[in-house]
């Protein structure tokens, strides 16, 4: 029959749900506690408990001395009970021994309650942070436990709690307490008080794990979801492709009579969902992405000022549902394709060629050849701005005008090999393919970062890279980017492209002013000097051509070397020689006036056309050397 141990033992773990080991570990770190306060044992002593599972006994072993005469038994043990233990001790060593004192088992019941509780909370808090860690990017179910103004608190398995703050909550959701509700497990932290789950309703993943649930095609692997779009509770756009021929992966979502996405749209509270397949060609993957809107034609410009740029060209019928309420469509579909998207109508996109064909020279071989062509578009659109109306035909032949010019404008602009290109070819060849079709929402990037880079024309992971690696500044430029948004891109080009450079270099600090050579200051003011001092011109003389401003390269110089310049005397490196003059001031008395002795000379040299002025000062010899301005 059981002993009263082991049935709380096994209510233990029935309650907390732990594994057998931890509660026992817990247990025996309790009695380790409680043996040092029992005994006042001291914290450097090592001291260990040994608990029977099945009878609920429990050892303590604890380190002791080996002395002839034992003065303190919480420290010292005898010969003869050291060799019970181990028959090799010796007088003067240190040996494991039994230690339990009497009636502990009581005594640890009293004292080790505290310790035995905190233990397992601690055991309870790492297996939840250990369970929910690996359970992030996954959908979770559980009981609203608390409403307040920050958002939800939600009972989970493990009796973890979770937290949905209100960012992350669909905006027409309301939920009341014991409703149940699943979620995504967007992030785990841990903290003091255990670990903290944040959940989310409105992640892009969350629409993906729903669609693996209700589609077993997309959980097989059958089909694969290439990319997700979603603004939460409104809409959202899939683009999925499958991996075996023969299976329409469009179909395979929507189930019969679109049962499947049906249970997708109730759980996301009404909010639609377009299912578009996924095409390798732009343009094709494009026109796909504005359903429901037809599309007359789509022509892209990747050498884009504004990045990947596509034009998106509709019937006029169509324009405001291919823009969409408040833009949404279109919106939904950059996002999805990773491409500006340019929506524009026929007669819009006619007038545009048009004028491109008029003022734009690359346009200018191809107005030649349409000329014809050009007066009968210009006389229908002259008719439609009159408010007339144009027949189908009329709106055909504008819509192949479009076609035509775009295309062989296309065609024509054969793009330049440049150095850059190269280095951007070398780089698509380092980059694996699969990068090229991953979104950059996709990429790991935080949510918030990946949205600004693919608002910027970013649209997959390899197209980010590139970037990266040619041009970090251009996006480092973008606003909402900083420091630590460019240290996450740099990990992420890190673990793409090993051996590449850190993005976020050390600050470069303030350069100091560049020395100005001695030369180089103490020829403006010689030069004003001489001019200074120059003779003026005397009647019936002949005047000189006047000085002019030197070019650098007539200038000659005296060029002293290094060495030379170390043998000169200090008075040598000194001002011009002055000289002093004496000169009674009104009170008699003589006062000093310094006056800068004139050494300069203005010669005329015939062979250059010239006139140079020639400056005199002393060598550390005493004798005079000239030197040319």
């Amino acid at each position: 029959m059981k002993n009263e141990f082991t049935l709380a033992f096994n209510e233990v773990l029935e309650e907390k749900q732990l594994p057998k080991e931890i509660i026992l570990k817990a247990l025996e770190s309790a009695m380790v506690s409680a043996y040092r306060r029992a005994v006042n044992a001291s914290s450097a002593q090592h001291v260990e408990a040994k608990i029977d599972p099945d009878t609920g006994k429990v050892i303590i072993y604890a380190e002791k001395e080996v002395v002839e005469s034992v003065q303190d038994e919480r420290t010292e043990v005898s010969l003869a009970e050291a060799r019970r233990f181990d028959p090799a001790a010796e007088l003067e060593q240190m040996v494991v021994v039994e230690s339990t004192p009497r009636d502990f088992g009581r005594v640890a019941a009293q004292t080790a309650r505290q310790v035995i509780q905190q233990r397992i909370r601690d055991a309870e808090r790492q297996a939840q942070l250990a369970y929910y860690e690996k359970q992030i990017g996954e959908i979770v179910s559980g009981v609203v436990q608390a409403i307040n103004a920050q958002g939800l608190s939600i009972g989970l398995e493990m009796k973890a709690e979770g937290n949905m703050p209100r960012k992350e909550m669909i905006g027409s959701e309301r939920f009341r307490m014991h409703d149940r509700v699943r979620a995504l497990i967007a992030e785990v932290k841990d903290s003091p008080r255990g670990p903290q789950i944040i959940l989310s309703r409105t992640h892009r993943n969350f629409l993906r794990r729903l669609l693996e649930n209700e589609v077993p095609e997309i959980y097989h692997g059958v089909v694969e979801i290439r990319s997700i779009a979603r603004e939460p509770g409104e809409r959202a756009k899939v683009a999925v492709s499958a991996t075996q021929s023969g299976i329409d992966p469009v179909g395979a979502c929507v189930g019969i009579r679109g049962v499947r996405i049906q249970a997708i749209v109730r759980e996301l509270h009404d909010e639609k969902i377009d299912v578009i397949e996924w095409n390798p060609d732009p343009a094709l993957y494009i026109a796909k992405a504005i359903s429901p809107a037809k599309v007359t034609g789509v022509y892209l410009n990747e050498k884009s000022p504004n990045g990947k740029t596509a034009t998106v060209v509709v019937p006029e019928d169509q324009l405001s549902l291919a823009i969409g309420r408040d833009g949404q469509n279109a919106r939904l579909a950059a996002k999805l394709t990773g491409w500006r998207i340019d929506i524009k109508s026929v007669p819009e996109a006619a007038s545009d060629t048009l004028f491109k064909l008029a003022n734009d020279p690359l346009y200018q071989p191809l107005a030649q050849n349409e000329s014809e062509t050009i007066a009968s578009m210009e006389s229908m659109l002259a008719r439609k701005a009159e408010g007339r109306l144009l027949t189908p035909e009329e709106f055909s032949q504008l819509s192949q005008f479009i076609d035509r010019i775009e295309k062989r404008s296309a065609r024509r602009q054969q793009p330049e090999i440049r150095p850059e290109d190269m280095r951007i070819s070398e780089l698509r060849g380092m980059i694996a393919p699969a990068l090229f079709d991953q979104n950059v929402l996709d990429s790991g990037l935080p949510e918030h970062v990946a949205n600004i880079l693919q608002e910027a024309g970013y649209g997959s992971t390899g197209d980010l890279l590139i970037a990266a690696r040619m041009h970090p500044d251009e996006i480092f430029k973008l606003q909402g980017i900083g420091p630590k948004s460019m240290l996450e891109i740099s990990k992420l080009l890190e673990r793409m492209l090993p051996g590449s450079t850190p993005l976020v270099a050390a600050p470069v600090e303030a350069e100091a002013p560049e020395a100005v050579a001695p030369e180089a200051e103490a020829q403006p003011a010689e030069q004003a000097e001489a001019a200074a001092e120059q003779p003026a011109p005397v009647a019936g003389e002949e005047t000189p051509a006047p000085v002019a401003q030197v070019a650098p390269a007539e200038e000659e110089e005296e060029v002293t070397s290094l060495d030379q310049l170390f043998t000169l005397k200090p008075e040598v490196l000194q001002p011009a020689a002055e000289t002093e003059e004496e000169e009674d001031d009104a009170s008699g008395k003589g006062k000093k006036k310094k006056k800068k002795a004139k050494h300069v000379e203005v010669v005329y040299d015939p062979d250059r056309d010239v006139v140079l002025a020639r400056k005199k000062h002393k060598r550390g010899g005493g004798e005079w050397a000239e030197w040319d301005e």
